[in-house]
């Protein structure tokens, strides 16, 4: 049997050498790998590469959502057509809503920011309301109205500047507005007038990120609204992509 020849053979070998010869002195000994952890060095090392990684792949997700907003200003104030005329003032850079605490017509507080996620035409004036303040209330809810289907991502704001209560008979008249007690020197601190004129002399147009961007002319006429109307549809067209109705 292959048992007793291979212990023959075995104990042959022993005899002439005198002692009994390894069959695996020829082979290494068997060795493991053994994946070593990292030390705390290595992991105090590899900290700022994954901190910076993880603050590029932020800055993509950053730059993804912000795309189509880039996209809409790009395209209204930079590649505009040839002979396309902007009829309001731009303002640049633009002036963020401030965070600011103001009264509702109800004498509740409210935070100016609470205006954000709407475009926003806005107007400022005393309680007393002249023929000026009138006149802007007027074209503010006609240009909104004349939006058509769009208006609803307009709002129409009026700023009261002081504490003199509006009159009675010009409630009816703001129904839909949004009304808001804000001092001058508050609103100061986020819209201007064009040099020579005051606060209560233009109409304002705010983005729906509560940036005020645009001014329209002092002394707004019928004329002078339909091509303010002009801008505002522009405007609603290039941000169709981003901006969707209500806040």
């Amino acid at each position: 049997m292959s048992g007793s020849k291979l212990s023959d053979a075995t104990f042959s070998r022993a005899g002439l050498d005198g002692e009994l010869s390894d069959p695996f002195s020829g082979d290494q000994p068997l060795g493991l790998t053994v994946h070593t952890m990292p030390t705390p060095q290595d992991v105090l090392d590899g900290n700022p590469r994954r901190k910076m990684s993880g603050r590029w792949k932020m800055l993509a997700v950053m730059l993804v959502c912000a795309a189509p907003v880039i996209a809409s200003y790009l395209t209204y104030y930079v590649i505009r057509p040839q002979g396309r005329s902007v009829f309001g003032e731009l303002v640049q850079p633009v002036r963020p809503v401030p965070d600011q605490v103001v009264m509702g017509m109800d004498g509740q507080p409210r935070n100016l920011q609470s205006l954000k996620g709407q475009w926003l035409l806005v107007s400022t004036a005393g309680g007393a309301c002249d023929a000026n303040c009138e006149k802007h209330l007027y074209l503010q809810r006609q240009l909104r109205e004349s939006l058509g289907r769009e208006k609803d991502r307009l709002d129409w704001v009026w700023l009261v500047s002081d504490d003199v209560p509006v009159r009675d008979t010009l409630l009816p008249a703001v129904k839909g507005a949004t009304l808001l007690r804000v001092g001058e020197l508050q609103v100061s601190q986020w819209l201007s007038p064009a040099v020579g004129h005051l606060l209560a002399d233009h109409l304002y147009l705010v983005d729906p990120m509560g940036n005020w961007m645009m001014r329209f002319p002092a002394q707004l006429d019928m004329a002078g609204a339909a091509k303010a109307k002009r801008d505002i549809e522009r405007l609603l067209r290039a941000s169709a992509s981003w901006d969707e109705p209500g806040r």
